[in-house]
């Protein structure tokens, strides 16, 4: 007994190492106390209630969970989303297609090019000089003589005449400008 006077007198005032609470003490004091006697037994029929009825817990009515209200900002941040996702997917597809283009407008462009070379040599062997004078001859044509030569003289001065058109009258203009709408409207539809 006087040990565990000692060992509370102690505890109350005492710091061992650490400034920490002591959580066992409560249960080193009572195990101390009552060293040596024999464990007290509980009655059966404090025991015997708790272990025959399991608590269940039974409800009465269902339970609905109440309806949650949706945000405004919610909402228009989802369809925002929504949006801006529709406008990347259509940015995709129009990509795609420019890009397909782009493809068949370089095949285009290779085989125009080759067709290039081609008709090249074959205009430039349609018009040799031997071929030409040979036509030419064939069809009379021959080198200018002398007397079918003529040089114009340009160290004098330039002149000009300008002669000025009387002005058109209001009906005249008008007629005109009728007359050319009909054409353009003609050749329009020609």
């Amino acid at each position: 007994m006087a040990a565990a006077r000692e060992l509370r007198y102690h505890s109350r005032s005492a710091v061992y190492g650490d400034l920490a609470y002591d959580l066992d003490r409560e249960v080193r004091e009572h195990a101390l106390r009552h060293a040596g006697e024999a464990p007290r037994r509980q009655p059966e029929a404090a025991k015997a209630p708790a272990r025959a009825k399991p608590r269940v817990r039974s409800l009465s009515k269902e339970q609905v969970r109440q309806r949650q209200k949706v945000s405004v900002l919610s909402v228009l941040g989802v369809g925002a989303a929504i949006g801006l996702a529709v406008l990347v997917l259509m940015g995709y597809i129009q990509l795609t297609a420019i890009s397909s283009q782009v493809v068949d407008l370089q095949e285009e462009l290779e085989a125009l090019e080759t067709e290039n070379v081609s008709l090249t040599a074959q205009h430039e062997q349609m018009f040799d000089l031997a071929t030409v004078k040979e036509v030419a001859e064939a069809a009379g044509m021959s080198q200018p003589s002398s007397s079918q030569i003529y040089y114009i003289d340009l160290s004098r001065g330039d002149s000009a005449v300008v002669y000025q058109q009387e002005e058109p009258n209001l009906f005249s203009r008008l007629l005109t400008s009728l007359n050319h709408g009909i054409y353009a409207v003609i050749e329009y539809f020609e």
